[in-house]
Order: C-alpha cells, then structure tokens, then sequence
C-alpha cells in the first residue's frame, strides 16, 4: 500500500484545483523551500510528500504561522522523524501565538471600547442639536 502512495503523482493543475489556490502560490513556496516538486523537462512533477506539505502550509498560513515557521518545522521533522523536537518547537510556536491573538484581542477589545465612547459622544451632540 505504501508503495502506491508514493508513486502516486500530481501536476502543478491538480494540486491548484484541489486546494483551490494559484499555481504562483504553489510555485512561491517552491522557491521557498518548502515544496520540492521532481522535473520531467519543463514540467512539474509533485508526490504525496509534496501535498501534504502543501496542506500543512495552507494550514500554517489560516493559523497565522508565517512562512519561516513552516520551513522550520519541516526542517526539524527530515532531521528527527520520530517528532520529538518538532512537537516540542511546535508547541512554542503555539503559546507564542496564542500570546500574539490574545494581545491583539485585548488591543480590539480597547479599541471598541474607545469607539463605543465616541459613539456614545456623537449620539449626545446630536441630541442637543
């Protein structure tokens, strides 16, 4: 069965289609670094490794995960498949985050606030007019 999985072969149209993004983006995180598609000529040949790092990245990128994070974390897991470092620098990652969201929501949070105020001002102005 795993042999099947690895020959399994993808072009740069398919995986833009099943992951609905452009094949600029796909060929952007290959001169990244992190897709490392075979050649046949001028064409692009991608396997299951390849997809599922492009996955990863999608997802990287909806959790707010730049670009650098990812390549690292694929570097640590081709160095240490058992994922014992890469869990670990994942889970820094993760509280790094989530430190980053939760100032960001108390920044919004303020920010609302202020505007409710001035709201709350121009609704009194008004009224006295």
């Amino acid at each position: 069965m795993s042999q099947k999985l690895t020959s399994i072969k993808f072009s740069i149209s398919d995986l833009s289609k099943e992951f609905d993004i452009t094949t600029r983006s796909i060929r952007f995180y290959e001169d990244q670094g992190l897709l490392s598609p075979a050649r046949k000529g001028q064409t692009r040949i991608y396997n299951q490794r390849d997809k599922v790092r492009l996955k990863l990245i999608l997802r990287g990128k909806r959790l707010g995960f730049s670009l650098a994070e990812t390549g690292r974390l694929f570097e640590l897991y081709d160095v240490d498949k058992t994922s014992a470092i890469q869990l670990t620098s994942i889970m820094t990652l993760i509280t790094n985050k989530k430190g980053d969201l939760k100032q960001q929501l108390n920044d919004i949070n303020a920010v609302l606030i202020e505007l409710d105020d001035l709201e709350d001002n121009c609704n009194s102005i008004l009224k006295t007019l």
